[in-house]
């Protein structure tokens, strides 16, 4: 059966019980339900997204609500009544409940946060208490952990008491008294291990752990870096304070992809889903970058009056304009585009900005080269179609267009390949130096070169 016919079924089943308001029903058939399914429920049916969470039981609902849109999460938790509420949030595990919370009001953060119990409201306000985006806010303290002089048996008996409560059991920390972090075990070394044997016998030392103050994508480089499906979290003096799963991980690599797709488009990020947000903060959210925009193309306006006798004399060069100005900023757009996915997933770093550099340059001349012959041949095509359309320079202004494209297409090139690198060594995000602003300061520097070659082929002809 189909994936569409399956959801088909589940839709029809789930109206049917809901028109007989049977909720011994409804709740037994949400129970039954892979998680998956009871999400797209939700999704189909948003007007009764409340009423699904609250009818599953807890442990399943805290499984569901921690899968969805932010936006989801909020109308749920707005729609049900405080003691349900505070059910959930309980369950939720801590990772997921902070990430949460930190998208919500400050008042209605002191609100939720009083209805915790006391232990989980303790783990909530330290996570919440380290700087937004960094592991900290990540981090679970649901792990397992042993010491170097237990046994494999006595690790079994601690994997059976506390492993059910646990973020993940594939992985186990071994620390010292004091709460250093000495190393982790894969579930896997600990079954194949004999059971007399000490952990201190099996371990290797070499652990990769992430500081509670890493940023949260430089998390991910290290996640993939390392084929691990959960990292430890230590502080400054490598006590263990938590852990880092890859469920997380892939949630912040969804949220950074976006982030960078709309910067690169030329808007901020708008931290919420798209036919969610309020019209007029989506107005704010593109204003700005437009503003910017609108205003760097002004310079282009200034360029071209300032070139306005040599266009004045020579009225073919303004057909050309457009040409030169769009292939520079296309080029530019392509480079800086390449250079930021290349950046966000690790494989070019501040390191390699001389290979970047050679490499597009090498790029650029090639580009260029190829739409330059072809600017070349078409301005040669018209002539020999109608004989007049150049005039005797015909040869000199077709000079002039290659050639121009040549240096404009170089310039993009460079231009769109170091500015992210440049970005990203001030400490700026290097999805800022998008396409569109790319594109636009290559057109005000286009017009320069454009007008420097046909000084140089049209000077003491048209100019």
């Amino acid at each position: 059966m189909s994936l569409e016919l399956e959801q088909l079924g589940l839709f029809e089943s789930f109206e049917a019980l809901i028109s007989r308001e049977d909720t011994l029903e409804i709740r037994e058939f949400l129970n039954d339900q892979n998680i998956s399914d009871v999400a797209s429920l939700i999704n189909e049916y948003p007007q009764y997204e409340a009423r699904i969470i609250a009818n599953m039981l807890i442990h399943r609902a805290a499984s569901v609500f921690k899968i969805l849109d932010i936006s989801q999460q909020k109308d749920i938790v707005k729609a049900l009544p405080s003691s349900k509420t505070a059910e959930l949030l309980n369950e939720l595990p801590a990772d997921d409940r902070t990430d949460f919370l930190e998208e919500l009001p400050k008042a209605a953060i002191r609100d939720l946060i009083k209805l915790l119990d006391p232990e989980e409201r303790k783990i909530t306000l330290s996570l919440l208490g380290y700087p937004e985006d960094s592991v900290g806010r990540l981090m679970t303290p649901d792990y397992v952990y042993v010491y170097a002089d237990n046994t494999i048996a006595e690790v079994f008996d601690t994997l059976r008491k506390h492993g059910r409560n646990s973020e993940t059991i594939d992985v186990v920390y071994v620390i010292d008294e004091s709460g250093l972090l000495i190393d982790d075990l894969r579930i896997r070394d600990i079954i194949l291990a004999d059971t007399h044997k000490k952990v201190a016998e099996i371990i290797d030392g070499r652990v990769v752990s992430l500081n509670v103050n890493d940023d949260q994508e430089n998390a991910s480089q290290v996640f993939k870096m390392n084929n691990r499906v959960a990292l430890p979290v230590v502080d400054e003096n490598n006590i263990l304070l938590g852990i880092v799963t890859i469920d997380d991980m892939l949630w912040v690599a969804n949220e950074e992809f976006s982030e960078d797709m709309q910067k690169m488009g030329g808007t901020e990020a708008l931290d919420e889903p798209y036919l969610d947000i309020p019209l007029f903060k989506l107005f704010r959210k593109r204003i700005g970058w437009l503003v910017i925009l609108f205003l760097g193309e002004m310079l282009t306006a200034t360029a071209m009056g300032y070139f306005e006798d040599e266009i004045a004399k020579a009225v073919v060069l303004a057909l050309f304009i457009p040409l030169i100005i769009s292939s520079g900023g296309n080029s530019g757009s392509q480079a800086s585009t390449l250079i930021i996915q290349a950046m966000a997933v690790g494989e070019i770093t501040l390191e390699d900005w001389w290979r970047v550099l050679r490499r597009e340059l090498i790029s650029g001349l090639l580009l260029g080269a190829v739409l330059g012959i072809i600017g070349f041949i078409r301005v040669a095509v018209w002539q020999s179609i109608l004989p007049n359309v150049y005039g005797e320079q015909w040869l000199m202004i077709a000079l002039t267009v290659g050639f121009s494209l040549i240096g404009v297409i170089l310039w993009g090139t460079l231009s769109g390949s170091m500015l992210p690198l440049l970005l990203k060594k001030l400490g700026a995000d290097p999805a800022v130096s998008s396409a569109p602003f790319v594109a636009t300061m290559v057109d005000v520097t286009g017009l320069i070169i454009y007008f420097s070659f046909a000084y140089l082929f049209l000077q003491g002809l048209l100019l």
